[in-house]
């Protein structure tokens, strides 16, 4: 059997999502608790941005319709976010934006909090909280 060898040390996996409308993604993870780090415009048009949250990161890209305008998007992909902070708490302002959560706050099996909501693209996200010590 093959074993992995740590090879390289990895301070962070940054997801970078193409998106169908960029400001509105930008809005849902603002509601999120995500501030806008960086932005590409072209033309005087925002084409991408880099959002940032603690020294998370989520990079959006405005989709150029090259593979068509009826490609799906969050097909198979979830990101899962840990925080320190309280999960009802994020999930009351998703709420209070006007964002319909997949599952509300619960207690879970590992001893922290979770939610599930899903961006205005179909990318599946797990709110927690960090594992009680």
């Amino acid at each position: 059997m093959a074993t992995t060898q740590e090879a390289v040390l990895i301070s962070a996996i940054v997801p970078t999502l193409t998106v169908d409308d960029l400001q509105k993604s930008i809005t849902f993870y603002e509601a999120l608790g995500f501030a806008v780090d960086e932005r590409w415009d072209e033309k005087g048009t925002i084409r991408g941005a880099m959002l940032r949250a603690g020294k998370t990161r989520i990079g959006l890209n405005q989709d150029d319709w090259k593979k068509g305008r009826d490609r799906q998007k969050g097909i198979g992909v979830r990101l899962s976010i840990s925080t320190p902070g309280s999960v009802d708490e994020i999930a009351t302002r998703l709420k209070n934006a006007g964002i319909t959560l997949k599952s509300e706050p619960r207690d879970t099996e590992w001893k922290s909090r979770a939610f599930e909501v899903s961006d205005p693209n179909g990318f599946m996200l797990t709110i927690f909280s960090e594992p009680a010590a």
